[in-house]
């Protein structure tokens, strides 16, 4: 371990994630803080127990329970049916349409289930691959159906689903049927007096005894099982949702393989345009700055060559001045070189190399590596270049009067973290300099986490894969 001190610091506790678990997405508000119904604010000071049953969330289960049943039994019976019609008329050409069909039909009823997931459960399922046929034309289409997997995937979920869709719906409408049936018994039971004729609901019968719930006793305690039985309700239905949300997402959702392929297109985007924006960038540097010395160099130098034997003063001192441009566009080249990959970074890793950053930052900066060997050079330069990044920000915006930069090892993770005492109030959205390179971050498989509330301080925690030098 590694460690150069630039200014004081205090120890502070390594980064932890800070999630916002006030938005419930069974809720269907925000934190009880709506304007619209004053109801809202009071449901959330009970106890979740006592709230569940009157959330909309549970409606909304319950009622994705209720319509399982019918939409699963329409998706069990074209399976099984056009399946066995096809695989029976394979023997001539007409099951291989059908089955194409069948297959299809199951895609259009997964995109029916993954709409009602979405709706009704909450559940974020990203549509799968479309077809590719090869060819145009039908036969392309049965070819590229039947070589599908998702459209088997389609269509295994329309035969697993209905037989789990009719548990779910009998065991789901049995608790809520019977809870809310016994809680509210109370307020029903002059029903069985006034139209039925018998003193309550009849627990037991013979020819010559008869056993009702009809005194307070029996009529209370019905209702306290109620109660419970309602209270209950909610989770049983939650634990059964729960199986229908892994099968859409299993079943019904892009594959990993898909999803994977996807993420890494999408890296490789990023990745190309952050090498275009780099390459902009250096042009720039070097036609600004650099290159237009270079040019100033030489005029300078011809008109001291032309001034050399007519008034040899003016020559030398043009050609001192000249002599200060070369050094100017020298250290400029060298600030554009270490920008890119400073050779300390290659020759002595990340230790010296941070050092180097942080004896240029404006506040004083502690950095702390520990490392006991060296990432490979594309993560190297990646966190670098987020270290450098980051101090930047840190000496144009954030009026911190000391930072910290910390850089170790967990697992096969490589951390870096930048802490200033600034004003904070940094974020990584829109078109920020940190969202850019988050950007960057994520091309590889990385992540950045910014934790900068208003008033400060700021902790920027960069997450990156570990990969042997």
């Amino acid at each position: 371990m590694a460690t150069h001190q630039y200014g004081y610091r205090d120890q502070s506790d390594a980064y932890a994630y800070s999630y916002d678990e006030d938005r419930d997405a069974g809720h269907g508000f925000d934190g009880g803080h709506d304007d619209r119904s004053g109801r809202r604010h009071g449901l959330n000071r009970l106890p979740a127990g006592l709230r569940a049953p009157i959330e909309g969330r549970t409606w909304r289960e319950f009622g994705y329970l209720l319509l399982s049943l019918p939409l699963s039994i329409i998706g069990f019976v074209w399976a099984v049916t056009m399946t066995s019609l096809g695989v029976g008329l394979l023997i001539t050409f007409i099951g291989v349409p059908v089955l194409a069909a069948a297959l299809a039909g199951s895609r259009g009823l997964g995109a029916l289930e993954r709409v009602r997931a979405r709706g009704l459960l909450g559940v974020e399922v990203g549509t799968p691959e479309p077809l590719r046929p090869r060819t145009g034309g039908p036969m392309g289409w049965i070819g590229a159906t039947l070589k599908s997997g998702v459209s088997w995937r389609h269509l295994l979920y329309g035969v697993l689903h209905m037989p789990w869709a009719v548990f779910g719906f009998a065991v789901g409408l049995s608790f809520w049927v019977t809870g809310w049936t016994m809680l509210t018994y109370p307020l029903w039971r002059w029903v069985f007096p006034t139209y039925v004729g018998q003193d309550g609901i009849q627990l037991y019968g013979d020819a010559g005894h008869a056993i009702y719930l009809d005194n307070p006793f029996e009529i209370t305690v019905t209702a306290g099982l109620g109660l419970l039985v309602t209270l209950v309700t909610p989770w049983v239905i939650r634990a059964l949702t729960t199986v229908d949300r892994l099968m859409v997402i299993g079943l019904l959702g892009p594959s990993r393989l898909a999803s994977r392929v996807v993420e890494l297109e999408s890296d490789r985007g990023v990745v190309v345009d952050t090498a275009a924006a780099d390459l902009r960038r250096i042009e720039r540097d070097l036609h600004d700055g650099a290159q237009a010395r270079l040019v100033n160099l030489a005029m300078d130098l011809g008109v001291a060559k032309e001034k050399l034997s007519e008034d040899p003063e003016t020559a030398a001192r043009l050609v001192g001045e000249a002599h200060g441009e070369v050094k100017t566009a020298l250290q400029e080249l060298r600030d554009l070189a270490r920008g890119i990959h400073p050779a300390v970074l290659t020759d002595r890793g990340l230790d010296a190399a941070l050092s180097s950053v942080a004896s240029r930052c404006a506040v004083p900066v502690r950095v702390e590596v520990d490392l006991t060997e060296r990432p490979a050079p594309a993560i190297e330069g990646i966190a670098y270049f987020t270290v450098s990044e980051l101090l930047q920000n840190v000496s144009g915006h954030s009026g911190a009067t000391r930072a910290e930069v910390d850089v170790w090892r967990t697992r096969d993770r490589l951390m870096v973290q930048v802490y200033d005492n600034g004003g904070g109030g940094a974020v990584a959205s829109g078109g920020s300099g940190l969202a850019a390179l988050a950007g960057r971050l994520d091309a590889v498989d990385g992540i950045l986490v910014v934790e900068s509330p208003g008033g400060g301080p700021t902790r920027v925690t960069a997450e990156l894969p570990w990969r042997r030098a």
